[in-house]
């Protein structure tokens, strides 16, 4: 029941986000393409490498905040959502999760992120730094945080498996992996903010290279 209904609130989502995007300029536009697509398959590439010992309570690196940052937060949900059908239809995701994996290991992060960077935006100064270090290294960390939290409380509320194996053999490697998800983050929206910058959708100049 828990799997159906996360399966039918996530395509409800996925389905008005597509209404709300311009498809056209998909369709027309080589670079939006590229940045969409040749995203999906990085993230499929990029989960393609986890490690767990019990069934579901695998752990990987996200790349699910520099995501909305270069593509925005609607098209970076269409993204992740094309590299976990790609996922699951490999095999390597169930398709009964697809629904909660879309919900917690998708669509969280990616909305958690986007409000920092928001928050960031809005409330702290504009400069470069804090754009790389709050929105995308930070970001990255919180986000996967709530990622393992949502997924490690789900296995445990659902009875999938007991708390103690879930804290030993899931959250227990959280602290390994934050340094590491935030320099990821980092490090992307670095290297493209100053090689690549038309392709990261929320990097202004006059925002934060103008006059600092």
């Amino acid at each position: 029941m828990l799997h159906t209904m996360a399966l039918l609130i996530y395509l409800a989502l996925i389905g008005w986000t597509l209404r709300t995007l311009p498809l056209k300029l998909l369709l027309q536009s080589g670079k939006t393409q590229h940045l969409v697509f040749g995203s999906s398959v990085c993230l499929f590439i990029l989960w393609l490498f986890r490690t767990g010992i019990y069934p579901g309570l695998n752990v990987h690196f996200l790349w699910l905040s520099a995501l909305p940052l270069v593509l925005g937060l609607r098209w970076a949900i269409i993204s992740s959502f094309v590299s976990l059908i790609g996922l699951t239809a490999a095999g390597l995701e169930s398709i009964d999760m697809f629904g909660i994996n879309g919900l917690l290991g998708c669509l969280v992060p990616i909305v958690v992120s986007y409000m920092i960077f928001s928050l960031a935006f809005h409330k702290l100064p504009r400069h470069l730094f804090i754009y790389i270090f709050v929105c995308a290294f930070a970001g990255g960390i919180v986000a996967l945080t709530f990622k393992m939290l949502l997924m490690g409380g789900y296995y445990y509320l659902s009875g999938i498996y007991e708390w103690q194996i879930i804290v030993d053999n899931y959250l227990i490697l959280t602290p390994l992996l934050l340094f590491p998800e935030g320099m990821l983050n980092g490090m992307t929206i670095t290297l493209l903010i100053i090689y690549l910058p038309g392709w990261v959708n929320t990097f202004y100049d006059k925002h934060y290279l103008y006059n600092k």
